[in-house]
């Protein structure tokens, strides 16, 4: 079993920056993509950014530019540098993989971590 846990949300005033950290940890013998999705009051569950093994990454057109994925192979880590941040950038951001581990390979989620950009 693989378990994700997020840290780094909170409350930001426009313009503002915060960095997600998500890690992974259990029996895990290897992490393919690594990701960040999120999903506001009312609406579906969307990409944010990916990032793969060797490190090519995918942005949310609404993102690019703003945020930065990076993750640390060794660390089985992931996170997220939110730049100018905007209110309608509040959302609950959730952590994935996919990860191979004791049970073999499947999509994992973290529990997600409040982001709301308010003044």
């Amino acid at each position: 079993q693989v378990q994700l846990v997020e840290s780094g949300g909170g409350l930001v005033q426009p313009g503002g920056s915060l960095r997600l950290s998500c890690a992974a940890s259990g029996i895990i013998y290897s992490i393919a993509d690594m990701g960040w999705y999120r999903q506001a009051p009312g609406k579906q569950r969307e990409l944010v950014a990916t990032i793969t093994r060797g490190g090519s990454t995918n942005y949310a057109d609404s993102v690019k530019g703003r945020f930065t994925i990076s993750r640390d192979n060794a660390k089985n880590t992931v996170d997220l540098q939110m730049n100018s941040l905007k209110p309608e950038d509040t959302a609950v951001y959730y952590c994935n993989c996919y990860a191979i581990g004791s049970r073999g390979g499947r999509n994992y989620w973290g529990q997600g971590t409040q982001v709301t950009v308010s003044s």
